[in-house]
């Protein structure tokens, strides 16, 4: 399962075993700094972009995703979970995405540590 830390400033997504292949890459680390804003939500079903990565919609939705406006997203999404949206102030910040969608079931906790 997809892991969140936030620590030394620092708020870094982990991709255990499987993942890490279909999110091409162990981890993504970004500075705080970096957030423009967050908010949790429910799993949509809109158009995320071309994938690369794994797309069983209403299942599980993991990789990387490029939407025709540009938008670069890195995805880890779970059924039934709520969502964690994290938007960067521009792609250079964001390590090469605009924006962060992370299902987990402590998005809440999560999100609100972020926007202190």
């Amino acid at each position: 399962m997809t892991a969140i830390t936030i620590n030394n400033r620092q708020l870094t997504i982990i991709f255990p075993g499987w993942e890490r292949l279909m999110a091409g890459r162990r981890f993504h680390s970004v500075p705080l700094s970096a957030i423009h804003s967050t908010h949790v939500g429910e799993r949509t079903h809109e158009f995320l972009g071309f994938r690369s990565g794994l797309a069983m919609p209403g299942i599980r939705t993991l990789g990387t995703f490029r939407h025709p406006d540009g938008t670069r997203r890195l995805v880890s999404l779970k059924h039934d979970e709520p969502v964690l949206h994290i938007r960067f102030h521009n792609t250079e910040l964001g390590r090469g995405f605009d924006e962060l969608r992370i299902s987990t079931p402590d998005a809440a906790e999560v999100e609100s540590v972020l926007s202190r």
